[in-house]
């Protein structure tokens, strides 16, 4: 069964876009509950970011480009700089600011917390299961709380 992948960045962040969550939860499902009123839920798949951002501020429209990062490259960022990893509830992403060679930084990120906020919204609207946009940022946690919260189909035993 092809899926249909229901969500990627015009409701949340992007390489020139502002500081903000990758996928804020708020903003998927607004177009999650729009796509299951077009098409059957069954068919469609949910897009998960395995990535964040880290965006140089201020941020000027048109200028400001961000840097793409990982999830453990993020968690780096954040112990090298002793700042703390604030999130957000709405969005249901963490974040953080820190400050390097005089300018400061915006930390958008994907965690355990927010990609459970996620596939626990698969579940709840009975979509067909997810997809990944960038499987080359290695994020064992991930991996492991998709295990737990899906059975995968295997074709061949």
């Amino acid at each position: 069964m092809a899926g249909i992948f229901c969500y990627h960045s015009p409701v949340g962040s992007y390489t020139y876009g502002p500081p903000m969550a990758v996928a804020p939860l708020n903003m998927v499902r607004r177009v999650v509950d729009y796509a299951v009123s077009e098409i059957p839920a069954e068919k469609i798949s949910l897009g998960i970011p395995n990535y964040g951002y880290d965006w140089p501020l201020p941020y000027v429209r048109g200028a400001t480009k961000a840097t793409t990062i990982g999830t453990l490259e993020a968690i780096r960022l954040a112990i090298d700089h002793g700042v703390e990893i604030h999130f957000d509830e709405r969005a249901m992403s963490p974040y953080f600011r820190y400050w390097q060679y005089g300018i400061q930084h915006e930390v958008w990120f994907e965690d355990v917390r927010s990609l459970q906020a996620k596939f626990s919204l698969v579940k709840e609207y009975g979509l067909s299961g997810v997809g990944y946009w960038q499987l080359m940022r290695y994020f064992r946690a991930n991996w492991l709380l998709l295990e737990e919260m899906f059975m995968a189909e295997r074709g061949y035993p």
